[in-house]
């Protein structure tokens, strides 16, 4: 990746072009395959046989992501049999036929966010007014926690997601607050349970028998976090795109809500919620061939996945037209066993979101350009603090 500004926004990025797999030299000295075509990436994250957590014994290294993710009880570090049976936890509240009866209630979600922001006025911050209430408010009422404040949910997504900029002391408070939070809600689901996703959750856990309190505390911190974070990063980010270098597209985003589906599909695949960093080991556990090359088993493969969302191969002129069927599957959520659980309702978030949007607001524009953008930063993902405008 190279990039003529410090800190450019997203959709600026330039990547490097994809090729061949290749051998590479890890920081610590380790050597590793470098994947960054499309359908080598693809390959290696539907096949079972790469896996996320090194093999037990291994001095392999661990992946650099945030403390969520490498808590060792997390979700993504769960492999086979044990992430099937977490995974099922919830699966059947997120698939699409879930989430589409959610639908209208998302809807309504957003139309109670607009008509805030339309009653405060004229200017306003995109940011406080839109991208961060909005999956807010959808997460607090899928989870049942309404008595959650938001200031309080960005705290904990802030340090669960925390770099390695971040002061360690806080880190650990804000873990520790939201650990003790969410045993706090799955004690008391179990006493009263609902009809919301953690109540789900925990009976299905306790029906289950076999999945470890520290393994639920720690998949309902993920819900908790990861059910509204991804959400308004993506939101932030395309909104300062369309906004500031395609207004052009604003007028049909509004009026046209087949449109609004590929449009989304297209943004949330172009533009990442973070900057490139080293990618996330997979680590090889049977010989495999990718693209003619083997690579063996005990090996580590490093899948580009932000490379290879842009490789021309797969994704031939992808800003010409933002309203054009997505050539490919999107890599935005992943692929294969670790597919993000909760794509489709973000998807549903951000189709209606952006769509009911500019149809509201067909005047909206931005009132600093993108390069005066101050971003949120101490976190593996990237979206703008603010985004001032006026309609």
């Amino acid at each position: 990746m190279n990039a003529s500004e410090p800190c450019p926004p997203l959709h600026r990025l330039r990547f490097d072009d994809p090729g061949p797999p290749r051998r590479t030299t890890l920081a610590d000295g380790t050597r590793a395959w470098l994947l960054t075509r499309y359908a080598d990436v693809y390959q290696v994250l539907d096949d079972t046989r790469f896996r996320r957590s090194p093999p037990r014994g291994s001095n392999a290294p661990l992946p650099i992501a945030s403390n969520l993710a490498n808590n060792p009880d997390a979700l993504p570090r769960q492999e086979g049999a044990e992430h099937l049976r977490l995974r099922h936890l919830f699966q059947r509240m997120l698939n699409p036929r879930a989430v589409g009866h959610m639908e209208s209630w998302v809807v309504d979600a957003i139309d109670q966010v607009l008509d805030e922001l339309v009653e405060r006025g004229s200017p306003a911050d995109l940011v406080d007014g839109f991208t961060n209430p909005l999956p807010i408010m959808v997460v607090s009422r899928l989870l049942d926690i309404p008595d959650v404040n938001e200031e309080q949910l960005l705290r904990w997504a802030a340090h669960a997601l925390a770099d390695t900029t971040r002061d360690i002391a806080e880190v650990a408070d804000a873990t520790r607050e939201l650990a003790e939070f969410t045993a706090d809600i799955v004690a008391r689901r179990r006493r009263t349970p609902g009809e919301d996703l953690v109540s789900v959750v925990v009976e299905a856990a306790d029906r289950d028998g076999s999945v470890p309190e520290r393994q639920l505390i720690a998949l309902v911190n993920l819900l908790v976090v990861g059910g509204h974070h991804t959400t308004s990063t993506m939101l932030g980010n395309i909104l300062l795109f369309l906004l500031a270098e395609r207004p052009q597209d604003w007028a049909r985003l509004g009026a046209d809500e087949t449109a609004a589906d590929a449009l989304t599909e297209r943004l949330l695949h172009l533009i990442p919620v973070g900057d490139p960093q080293r990618p996330r080991p997979l680590y090889a556990t049977e010989d495999a061939e990718i693209c003619g090359v083997t690579i063996r088993s005990g090996d580590i493969v490093m899948a580009d996945r932000l490379t290879a969302s842009h490789d021309p191969e797969a994704f031939p002129a992808p800003f010409s037209d933002l309203f054009a069927p997505l050539e490919n599957p999107t890599l935005a959520f992943g692929a294969g066993p670790h597919y993000c659980p909760g794509a489709w309702l973000a998807r549903t978030e951000l189709r209606h979101g952006l769509h009911r949007l500019a149809a509201r607001l067909p005047g909206l524009h931005l009132t600093a350009p993108p390069n005066a953008t101050e971003w949120r930063s101490g976190s593996i993902t990237r979206s703008p603090l603010h985004l001032p405008a006026t309609w």
